[in-house]
């Protein structure tokens, strides 16, 4: 089953929604209260389902999007403001008031996305990738979620998957601080 973090400024969001989820099934991996508690459980969480309960105040849902998209399923629950500012179209949404049912709904079809899209990576092309973050972080003083926007740009840019970007890299490196090929930071 899919790991369900649920993320919102507002406690009572989360605890409602963690409540909701497991009486129906649904057991809770994670709740977070702010966009850096929320980024520390996503890098050590390979796969799963983000719900967002409202506006971080830390973090917009596209970024989080475009940061950590290609292992979580996003949920955003909003009222229209916030929804009409996110941009992603690959973000689900529920404009708030909405039902339980709508909530369950869209958490049953999410996980089901969740198992298409596993096996995703071999664990030969994630150690890849860890191994290359980890050199553009050495290499150019990057943060870990730095370092993965780095290498998701250059793939997506170059029109590579991001375990053959980190490939280069890595036999680029050979020890040498300017080796590897040519990836600036992400502005």
């Amino acid at each position: 089953m899919a790991r369900i973090m649920i993320a919102g400024s507002s406690e009572q969001s989360r605890t409602q929604l963690a409540r909701l989820l497991s009486s129906s099934g649904y057991p809770v991996y994670r709740l977070c209260s702010s966009a850096s508690e929320l980024r520390r459980v996503l890098n050590d969480c390979d796969d799963g389902v983000l719900i967002l309960a409202g506006q971080m105040t830390d973090c917009s849902a596209d970024e989080l999007f475009w940061d950590y998209g290609e292992q979580v399923q996003i949920l955003l629950i909003a009222k229209p403001p916030v929804l009409e500012a996110c941009e992603e179209p690959g973000i689900f949404r529920l404009t708030l008031p909405t039902s339980q049912q709508a909530v369950l709904g869209a958490v049953e079809m999410l996980t089901q996305l969740h198992q298409m899209r596993l096996p995703k990576r071999a664990s030969d092309e994630r150690r890849a990738v860890e191994e290359a973050k980890r050199l553009l972080m050495r290499r150019d003083g990057l943060t870990e979620p730095q370092a993965h926007r780095m290498l998701q740009q250059f793939a997506m840019n170059h029109g590579l998957r991001m375990a053959d970007c980190a490939a280069q890299i890595i036999k680029g490196d050979g020890g040498d601080d300017d080796a590897g090929p040519a990836i600036s930071p992400v502005p």
